[in-house]
Protein backbone atom coordinates (compact mmCIF):
# COMPACT_ATOMS: atom_id res chain seq x y z
CA UNK A 1 0.00 0.00 0.00
CA UNK A 2 3.12 2.52 0.76
CA UNK A 3 3.98 2.41 -2.89
CA UNK A 4 0.33 3.87 -3.81
CA UNK A 5 0.59 6.65 -1.65
CA UNK A 6 4.36 6.86 -1.01
CA UNK A 7 5.79 6.18 -4.37
CA UNK A 8 9.07 7.46 -5.79
CA UNK A 9 8.90 6.85 -9.05
CA UNK A 10 5.18 7.44 -10.98
CA UNK A 11 4.73 6.39 -14.35
CA UNK A 12 1.42 7.58 -16.19
CA UNK A 13 0.53 5.73 -19.00
CA UNK A 14 -1.81 7.55 -21.39
CA UNK A 15 -0.32 10.72 -20.93
CA UNK A 16 -1.86 13.36 -23.62
CA UNK A 17 -0.52 16.42 -24.70
CA UNK A 18 -4.20 18.23 -24.76
CA UNK A 19 -5.01 20.19 -22.29
CA UNK A 20 -8.66 18.81 -20.96
CA UNK A 21 -8.27 15.59 -21.80
CA UNK A 22 -7.80 13.18 -18.94
CA UNK A 23 -3.86 12.34 -19.33
CA UNK A 24 -3.19 15.54 -19.37
CA UNK A 25 -4.35 17.11 -16.24
CA UNK A 26 -3.40 14.11 -14.31
CA UNK A 27 0.01 14.57 -15.36
CA UNK A 28 0.21 18.01 -14.83
CA UNK A 29 -1.26 17.97 -11.28
CA UNK A 30 1.23 15.65 -10.54
CA UNK A 31 4.06 18.42 -11.35
CA UNK A 32 2.87 21.26 -10.41
CA UNK A 33 1.36 20.00 -7.20
CA UNK A 34 4.55 19.32 -6.29
CA UNK A 35 5.74 15.95 -6.22
CA UNK A 36 9.29 15.75 -5.76
CA UNK A 37 9.68 11.88 -7.29
CA UNK A 38 10.35 11.24 -10.90
CA UNK A 39 7.47 11.24 -13.07
CA UNK A 40 7.32 9.18 -16.34
CA UNK A 41 4.87 9.99 -18.89
CA UNK A 42 3.73 6.46 -21.43
CA UNK A 43 2.37 7.10 -24.48
CA UNK A 44 3.44 5.73 -27.92
CA UNK A 45 2.42 8.57 -30.25
CA UNK A 46 4.62 11.83 -28.02
CA UNK A 47 7.77 12.15 -27.58
CA UNK A 48 7.80 15.47 -24.90
CA UNK A 49 5.01 16.42 -22.93
CA UNK A 50 4.85 19.51 -20.70
CA UNK A 51 8.64 19.54 -20.96
CA UNK A 52 9.24 15.92 -20.02
CA UNK A 53 10.70 13.12 -22.23
CA UNK A 54 7.66 10.50 -23.36
CA UNK A 55 8.22 6.91 -23.21
CA UNK A 56 6.80 4.31 -25.87
CA UNK A 57 6.18 1.53 -23.22
CA UNK A 58 6.80 1.53 -19.36
CA UNK A 59 9.00 -1.13 -20.12
CA UNK A 60 11.25 1.86 -22.10
CA UNK A 61 11.59 3.85 -18.82
CA UNK A 62 15.02 3.27 -17.31
CA UNK A 63 14.44 3.49 -13.56
CA UNK A 64 12.31 1.44 -11.33
CA UNK A 65 8.81 2.24 -11.31
CA UNK A 66 7.00 2.02 -7.86
CA UNK A 67 3.61 3.31 -9.14
CA UNK A 68 1.64 3.63 -12.68
CA UNK A 69 -1.81 5.82 -13.27
CA UNK A 70 -3.32 4.33 -15.91
CA UNK A 71 -5.52 6.75 -18.44
CA UNK A 72 -6.23 4.41 -21.73
CA UNK A 73 -9.26 2.58 -22.80
CA UNK A 74 -10.49 -0.21 -21.42
CA UNK A 75 -9.61 -2.64 -23.64
CA UNK A 76 -5.62 -1.99 -23.87
CA UNK A 77 -6.00 -1.88 -19.91
CA UNK A 78 -4.84 -5.69 -19.65
CA UNK A 79 -1.49 -5.45 -21.57
CA UNK A 80 -0.70 -2.24 -19.62
CA UNK A 81 -1.06 -3.78 -16.54
CA UNK A 82 1.32 -6.87 -17.78
CA UNK A 83 3.50 -4.98 -19.14
CA UNK A 84 4.06 -2.84 -16.27
CA UNK A 85 4.44 -6.54 -14.05
CA UNK A 86 7.30 -7.51 -16.33
CA UNK A 87 8.84 -3.95 -15.17
CA UNK A 88 8.19 -4.59 -11.56
CA UNK A 89 5.72 -1.95 -11.11
CA UNK A 90 4.51 -2.59 -7.29
CA UNK A 91 1.07 -0.70 -7.71
CA UNK A 92 -1.77 0.39 -10.29
CA UNK A 93 -4.06 3.03 -9.93
CA UNK A 94 -6.51 2.25 -13.48
CA UNK A 95 -8.36 5.51 -14.05
CA UNK A 96 -9.98 3.97 -16.89
CA UNK A 97 -13.98 2.97 -16.86
CA UNK A 98 -15.91 0.10 -18.59
CA UNK A 99 -15.22 -3.10 -16.52
CA UNK A 100 -17.65 -4.13 -13.62
CA UNK A 101 -19.94 -0.99 -13.56
CA UNK A 102 -21.13 -1.23 -16.72
CA UNK A 103 -21.33 -5.03 -16.45
CA UNK A 104 -17.74 -6.64 -17.67
CA UNK A 105 -17.25 -8.92 -14.63
CA UNK A 106 -14.68 -10.94 -16.71
CA UNK A 107 -12.43 -8.24 -17.86
CA UNK A 108 -12.32 -6.70 -14.39
CA UNK A 109 -11.62 -10.02 -12.90
CA UNK A 110 -8.63 -10.43 -15.58
CA UNK A 111 -6.66 -7.11 -14.57
CA UNK A 112 -6.64 -7.96 -10.95
CA UNK A 113 -5.12 -11.46 -11.91
CA UNK A 114 -2.87 -10.42 -13.96
CA UNK A 115 -1.66 -7.79 -11.32
CA UNK A 116 -1.52 -10.17 -8.52
CA UNK A 117 0.66 -12.66 -10.89
CA UNK A 118 3.50 -10.15 -10.32
CA UNK A 119 2.44 -8.96 -6.72
CA UNK A 120 1.14 -5.69 -7.58
CA UNK A 121 -2.23 -4.03 -6.27
CA UNK A 122 -4.60 -2.65 -8.23
CA UNK A 123 -6.65 0.73 -7.49
CA UNK A 124 -9.82 1.04 -9.39
CA UNK A 125 -10.83 0.87 -12.22
CA UNK A 126 -13.15 3.76 -12.48
CA UNK A 127 -11.63 5.91 -10.25
CA UNK A 128 -10.48 9.73 -10.44
CA UNK A 129 -7.16 8.98 -8.88
CA UNK A 130 -5.20 9.74 -5.38
CA UNK A 131 -3.72 12.13 -3.84
CA UNK A 132 -1.91 12.15 -0.44
CA UNK A 133 -0.19 15.34 0.90
CA UNK A 134 2.75 14.08 3.09
CA UNK A 135 4.79 13.66 -0.45
CA UNK A 136 2.66 16.45 -2.34
CA UNK A 137 0.88 13.70 -4.64
CA UNK A 138 -2.03 14.69 -6.47
CA UNK A 139 -2.48 12.15 -9.80
CA UNK A 140 -6.01 13.28 -9.67
CA UNK A 141 -8.16 14.63 -12.55
CA UNK A 142 -9.52 17.25 -9.73
CA UNK A 143 -8.32 20.59 -8.18
CA UNK A 144 -4.74 21.46 -7.54
CA UNK A 145 -4.81 23.36 -4.66
CA UNK A 146 -6.01 21.34 -2.18
CA UNK A 147 -5.09 22.76 1.22
CA UNK A 148 -2.87 20.24 3.53
CA UNK A 149 -4.57 18.86 6.68
CA UNK A 150 -5.15 15.38 8.75
CA UNK A 151 -8.65 14.00 7.39
CA UNK A 152 -8.32 11.43 5.31
CA UNK A 153 -11.04 11.16 2.78
CA UNK A 154 -11.88 7.62 0.92
CA UNK A 155 -14.37 7.39 -1.85
CA UNK A 156 -16.27 4.97 -3.79
CA UNK A 157 -17.18 8.13 -6.34
CA UNK A 158 -15.21 9.85 -8.47
CA UNK A 159 -17.24 12.47 -9.25
CA UNK A 160 -17.98 13.40 -5.71
CA UNK A 161 -14.30 12.95 -4.94
CA UNK A 162 -13.71 15.97 -7.64
CA UNK A 163 -16.28 17.76 -6.17
CA UNK A 164 -15.62 17.55 -2.83
CA UNK A 165 -12.02 18.58 -3.69
CA UNK A 166 -13.46 21.50 -4.32
CA UNK A 167 -15.70 22.03 -1.38
CA UNK A 168 -12.98 21.60 0.68
CA UNK A 169 -10.72 24.39 -0.43
CA UNK A 170 -13.83 26.63 -0.29
CA UNK A 171 -14.41 25.35 3.52
CA UNK A 172 -10.76 25.75 4.46
CA UNK A 173 -10.92 22.22 5.11
CA UNK A 174 -7.34 20.22 5.05
CA UNK A 175 -6.95 16.98 3.56
CA UNK A 176 -4.43 14.35 3.81
CA UNK A 177 -5.42 12.22 1.35
CA UNK A 178 -8.47 11.64 -0.48
CA UNK A 179 -8.26 8.35 -2.32
CA UNK A 180 -11.20 6.96 -5.24
CA UNK A 181 -11.39 3.15 -4.83
CA UNK A 182 -13.78 3.21 -8.00
CA UNK A 183 -14.97 -0.43 -8.10
CA UNK A 184 -12.84 -2.04 -5.65
CA UNK A 185 -11.35 -4.48 -8.00
CA UNK A 186 -8.76 -5.29 -5.34
CA UNK A 187 -7.80 -2.52 -3.20
CA UNK A 188 -10.82 -1.81 -0.80
CA UNK A 189 -11.92 0.66 2.25
CA UNK A 190 -10.49 -2.44 4.50
CA UNK A 191 -7.11 -1.93 3.13
CA UNK A 192 -7.15 1.77 3.35
CA UNK A 193 -8.64 1.48 6.73
CA UNK A 194 -5.66 -0.14 7.74
CA UNK A 195 -3.05 2.24 6.03
CA UNK A 196 -4.66 5.21 7.58
CA UNK A 197 -4.67 3.40 11.19
CA UNK A 198 -0.72 3.47 10.92
CA UNK A 199 -0.65 7.44 9.07
CA UNK A 200 1.01 10.29 11.74
CA UNK A 201 -0.43 12.40 9.16
CA UNK A 202 -4.00 11.04 9.54
CA UNK A 203 -6.36 12.21 12.68
CA UNK A 204 -9.47 11.09 11.24
CA UNK A 205 -10.78 8.84 8.11
CA UNK A 206 -13.82 9.97 6.42
CA UNK A 207 -15.65 7.73 3.71
CA UNK A 208 -18.02 7.78 1.22
CA UNK A 209 -19.30 4.54 0.37
CA UNK A 210 -22.21 3.14 -1.48
CA UNK A 211 -21.80 -0.52 -0.47
CA UNK A 212 -18.84 -2.91 0.34
CA UNK A 213 -17.73 -6.18 -1.64
CA UNK A 214 -16.10 -8.09 1.52
CA UNK A 215 -18.71 -6.90 4.88
CA UNK A 216 -16.70 -9.17 7.20
CA UNK A 217 -12.94 -7.62 6.27
CA UNK A 218 -14.71 -4.07 6.49
CA UNK A 219 -16.16 -4.18 9.82
CA UNK A 220 -13.47 -5.91 10.74
CA UNK A 221 -11.08 -3.19 9.81
CA UNK A 222 -13.75 -0.90 11.56
CA UNK A 223 -14.07 -2.74 14.92
CA UNK A 224 -10.07 -2.56 14.96
CA UNK A 225 -9.29 1.22 13.70
CA UNK A 226 -12.15 2.73 15.73
CA UNK A 227 -10.20 2.24 18.88
CA UNK A 228 -7.25 3.99 17.47
CA UNK A 229 -9.12 7.39 14.73
CA UNK A 230 -12.49 7.95 14.37
CA UNK A 231 -14.34 6.32 11.20
CA UNK A 232 -17.25 8.57 9.56
CA UNK A 233 -18.76 7.56 7.20
CA UNK A 234 -21.52 9.13 4.64
CA UNK A 235 -23.58 5.83 2.97
CA UNK A 236 -25.45 6.63 0.24
CA UNK A 237 -27.83 4.09 -0.87
CA UNK A 238 -30.44 4.47 1.97
CA UNK A 239 -33.44 4.04 0.13
CA UNK A 240 -34.78 1.24 -2.39
CA UNK A 241 -34.33 3.13 -5.02
CA UNK A 242 -30.92 4.69 -3.77
CA UNK A 243 -29.40 0.85 -3.23
CA UNK A 244 -30.61 0.20 -7.17
CA UNK A 245 -28.38 3.81 -8.20
CA UNK A 246 -26.08 2.40 -6.32
CA UNK A 247 -25.36 -0.86 -7.94
CA UNK A 248 -25.20 0.48 -11.34
CA UNK A 249 -22.95 3.09 -10.33
CA UNK A 250 -20.35 1.27 -9.37
CA UNK A 251 -21.37 -2.44 -9.44
CA UNK A 252 -21.74 -2.41 -5.64
CA UNK A 253 -23.81 -4.80 -3.51
CA UNK A 254 -25.97 -1.79 -1.24
CA UNK A 255 -27.36 -4.83 0.68
CA UNK A 256 -29.75 -3.77 3.53
CA UNK A 257 -29.22 -0.50 5.29
CA UNK A 258 -30.56 -1.54 8.37
CA UNK A 259 -27.97 -4.34 8.55
CA UNK A 260 -25.05 -1.28 8.12
CA UNK A 261 -26.56 0.92 10.32
CA UNK A 262 -26.47 -1.44 13.45
CA UNK A 263 -22.76 -2.97 12.32
CA UNK A 264 -22.01 0.66 12.32
CA UNK A 265 -23.04 0.90 15.94
CA UNK A 266 -21.15 -2.35 16.73
CA UNK A 267 -17.93 -1.12 15.61
CA UNK A 268 -17.47 2.33 16.47
CA UNK A 269 -18.56 4.10 13.03
CA UNK A 270 -19.77 7.25 12.88
CA UNK A 271 -22.86 7.69 10.49
CA UNK A 272 -23.43 11.28 8.93
CA UNK A 273 -26.49 11.99 7.03
CA UNK A 274 -25.24 14.17 4.59
CA UNK A 275 -22.13 15.71 3.12
CA UNK A 276 -22.14 19.20 5.50
CA UNK A 277 -22.71 16.92 8.59
CA UNK A 278 -19.93 14.42 7.50
CA UNK A 279 -16.98 17.27 7.04
CA UNK A 280 -18.65 19.24 10.25
CA UNK A 281 -17.80 16.22 12.42
CA UNK A 282 -14.29 16.09 10.57
CA UNK A 283 -13.81 19.21 10.94
CA UNK A 284 -13.76 18.86 14.74
CA UNK A 285 -11.91 15.74 15.19
CA UNK A 286 -9.34 16.99 12.55
CA UNK A 287 -8.63 20.00 15.50
CA UNK A 288 -9.89 18.47 18.89
CA UNK A 289 -9.15 15.81 21.17
CA UNK A 290 -12.71 13.86 22.61
CA UNK A 291 -13.69 14.64 25.91
CA UNK A 292 -12.46 13.17 29.03
CA UNK A 293 -15.70 13.66 31.05
CA UNK A 294 -19.57 14.16 30.51
CA UNK A 295 -20.88 17.76 31.32
CA UNK A 296 -21.44 20.29 28.35
CA UNK A 297 -21.66 24.08 29.26
CA UNK A 298 -23.41 26.25 26.06
CA UNK A 299 -21.94 29.74 26.70
CA UNK A 300 -23.95 32.50 24.88
CA UNK A 301 -24.97 36.33 24.23
CA UNK A 302 -28.50 35.58 22.76
CA UNK A 303 -31.11 33.55 24.43
CA UNK A 304 -32.64 32.41 21.27
CA UNK A 305 -29.59 30.97 20.15
CA UNK A 306 -28.89 29.46 23.75
CA UNK A 307 -32.13 27.47 23.25
CA UNK A 308 -32.00 26.39 19.57
CA UNK A 309 -28.68 24.77 21.11
CA UNK A 310 -30.01 23.19 24.14
CA UNK A 311 -32.82 21.33 22.13
CA UNK A 312 -30.21 19.83 19.67
CA UNK A 313 -28.25 19.18 22.68
CA UNK A 314 -31.29 17.15 24.00
CA UNK A 315 -32.01 15.87 20.20
CA UNK A 316 -28.31 14.62 19.84
CA UNK A 317 -27.58 12.72 23.36
CA UNK A 318 -25.38 15.55 24.64
CA UNK A 319 -25.79 16.10 28.27
CA UNK A 320 -26.05 19.80 29.90
CA UNK A 321 -23.99 20.49 33.15
CA UNK A 322 -25.96 21.26 36.16
CA UNK A 323 -24.16 24.28 37.26
CA UNK A 324 -23.27 24.61 41.02
CA UNK A 325 -23.91 27.62 42.89
CA UNK A 326 -20.09 28.16 43.53
CA UNK A 327 -19.71 28.08 39.45
CA UNK A 328 -22.44 30.48 38.71
CA UNK A 329 -20.63 32.84 41.47
CA UNK A 330 -17.99 32.53 38.98
CA UNK A 331 -20.02 32.91 35.84
CA UNK A 332 -22.05 35.72 37.43
CA UNK A 333 -18.88 38.03 36.72
CA UNK A 334 -18.91 38.17 33.33
CA UNK A 335 -22.37 39.09 32.91
CA UNK A 336 -24.89 42.51 33.61
CA UNK A 337 -27.51 41.42 36.50
CA UNK A 338 -29.85 40.30 33.66
CA UNK A 339 -27.78 37.47 32.82
CA UNK A 340 -27.90 33.85 33.70
CA UNK A 341 -26.22 31.76 34.90
CA UNK A 342 -28.32 28.81 34.35
CA UNK A 343 -26.90 26.08 31.55
CA UNK A 344 -27.14 28.16 28.68
CA UNK A 345 -24.93 30.81 30.43
CA UNK A 346 -25.97 33.78 29.21
CA UNK A 347 -23.88 36.37 28.37
CA UNK A 348 -26.50 38.90 27.22
CA UNK A 349 -26.01 41.24 24.28
CA UNK A 350 -23.78 43.27 26.49
CA UNK A 351 -21.01 40.68 26.21
CA UNK A 352 -17.35 41.76 24.92
CA UNK A 353 -14.82 39.55 23.72
CA UNK A 354 -13.18 40.52 27.30
CA UNK A 355 -16.44 38.60 29.07
CA UNK A 356 -16.03 35.99 26.57
CA UNK A 357 -12.47 34.99 27.39
CA UNK A 358 -13.13 35.40 31.01
CA UNK A 359 -16.40 32.96 30.86
CA UNK A 360 -14.54 30.26 28.57
CA UNK A 361 -11.10 30.31 30.75
CA UNK A 362 -13.73 30.09 33.94
CA UNK A 363 -15.15 27.15 31.91
CA UNK A 364 -12.16 25.67 30.32
CA UNK A 365 -10.35 25.42 34.12
CA UNK A 366 -13.40 23.74 35.68
CA UNK A 367 -13.04 19.85 36.05
CA UNK A 368 -16.47 19.45 36.17
CA UNK A 369 -17.17 20.62 32.66
CA UNK A 370 -16.54 18.05 29.64
CA UNK A 371 -16.96 20.44 26.58
CA UNK A 372 -18.06 23.65 26.01
CA UNK A 373 -20.26 25.47 23.47
CA UNK A 374 -19.56 28.77 22.63
CA UNK A 375 -22.72 30.79 20.39
CA UNK A 376 -21.99 34.62 19.13
CA UNK A 377 -24.40 36.58 18.08
CA UNK A 378 -23.18 39.13 15.90
CA UNK A 379 -24.00 42.77 17.32
CA UNK A 380 -22.32 46.51 17.19
CA UNK A 381 -20.69 45.84 20.70
CA UNK A 382 -18.37 43.07 19.92
CA UNK A 383 -16.23 42.39 17.13
CA UNK A 384 -16.20 38.71 15.54
CA UNK A 385 -12.63 38.79 14.52
CA UNK A 386 -11.55 39.84 17.80
CA UNK A 387 -13.77 37.67 19.69
CA UNK A 388 -12.11 35.09 17.60
CA UNK A 389 -8.52 35.95 19.38
CA UNK A 390 -10.02 36.16 22.39
CA UNK A 391 -11.33 32.81 22.43
CA UNK A 392 -7.95 31.67 21.19
CA UNK A 393 -6.18 33.26 23.92
CA UNK A 394 -8.25 32.06 26.30
CA UNK A 395 -8.25 28.13 24.72
CA UNK A 396 -4.44 28.28 24.18
CA UNK A 397 -3.60 30.03 27.53
CA UNK A 398 -5.33 27.32 29.59
CA UNK A 399 -3.74 24.12 27.80
CA UNK A 400 -6.94 23.35 25.37
CA UNK A 401 -7.89 21.05 28.42
CA UNK A 402 -11.46 20.25 27.07
CA UNK A 403 -13.07 20.22 23.64
CA UNK A 404 -14.77 23.21 22.27
CA UNK A 405 -17.12 23.96 19.14
CA UNK A 406 -18.01 27.38 18.06
CA UNK A 407 -20.78 28.93 16.41
CA UNK A 408 -21.01 32.86 14.63
CA UNK A 409 -24.49 33.92 13.32
CA UNK A 410 -24.41 37.21 11.25
CA UNK A 411 -22.87 38.25 8.25
CA UNK A 412 -19.46 38.48 6.89
CA UNK A 413 -17.53 40.01 9.45
CA UNK A 414 -18.41 36.52 11.62
CA UNK A 415 -17.75 34.13 8.29
CA UNK A 416 -14.30 35.75 8.52
CA UNK A 417 -13.97 35.62 12.74
CA UNK A 418 -14.75 31.26 12.00
CA UNK A 419 -12.07 31.36 10.05
CA UNK A 420 -9.67 32.74 12.36
CA UNK A 421 -10.95 30.23 14.71
CA UNK A 422 -10.45 27.22 12.41
CA UNK A 423 -6.93 28.17 11.34
CA UNK A 424 -6.48 27.78 15.13
CA UNK A 425 -7.73 24.74 15.21
CA UNK A 426 -11.10 25.44 16.74
CA UNK A 427 -13.91 24.41 14.92
CA UNK A 428 -16.72 26.96 14.00
CA UNK A 429 -19.74 26.51 12.52
CA UNK A 430 -22.49 28.97 11.36
CA UNK A 431 -25.16 27.52 12.87
CA UNK A 432 -25.77 26.06 16.49
CA UNK A 433 -27.17 23.19 15.53
CA UNK A 434 -23.75 22.19 13.50
CA UNK A 435 -21.66 23.11 16.52
CA UNK A 436 -23.75 21.07 18.88
CA UNK A 437 -23.62 17.59 16.40
CA UNK A 438 -19.91 18.13 16.47
CA UNK A 439 -19.43 18.04 20.09
CA UNK A 440 -21.78 14.89 20.11
CA UNK A 441 -19.98 13.40 17.22
CA UNK A 442 -16.74 14.06 19.76
CA UNK A 443 -18.88 12.54 22.45
CA UNK A 444 -20.06 9.23 20.61
CA UNK A 445 -16.70 8.79 19.32
CA UNK A 446 -15.20 8.94 23.34
CA UNK A 447 -18.14 7.03 24.61
CA UNK A 448 -17.16 4.22 22.52
CA UNK A 449 -13.59 3.84 23.24
CA UNK A 450 -14.45 3.70 26.94
CA UNK A 451 -17.06 0.88 26.28
CA UNK A 452 -14.60 -1.11 24.30
CA UNK A 453 -12.16 -0.24 27.60
CA UNK A 454 -14.41 -1.32 30.06
CA UNK A 455 -15.42 -4.24 28.28
CA UNK A 456 -11.62 -5.46 27.52
CA UNK A 457 -10.88 -4.63 31.60
CA UNK A 458 -13.77 -6.43 33.23
CA UNK A 459 -13.20 -9.89 34.71
CA UNK A 460 -15.24 -12.83 32.54
CA UNK A 461 -18.43 -13.84 33.66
Amino acid sequence: MSFLLSPRTIAVIGASRTPGKIGHEILRNIVEYGFKGKVYPVNPNADEILGMKCYKSVLDIPDEVDMAVVVIPAQFVKEAIEQCGKKGVKAVAVISSGFGEVGKVKEEKEIVETAHKYGMRLLGPNIVGVYYAPIMLNATFGPRDVRVGNIAFITQSGALAIALMGWTILHDIGLSAIVSLGNKADIDDGDLLYFFEQDRNTRVILIYMEGVKDGRKFFKACKRVSLEKPIIVLKAGRSERGAIAASSHTGSLAGSDIIYDAAFKQTGVLRAKDIQEAFDWARAFASIDPPKREGVVIITNGGGAGVMATDACEENGLKLLEIPEDLARKFRECMPPFGSTKNPIDLTGQATDEKYEEAIRIAMMDERIGGIIAIYCHTAITDPVKLSHAITRAVYETGRLKPITVCYIGGERCYKGMKVLNEANIPAYPTPEQAVSAMAALYKWARFIKKEKAAKTSPKS
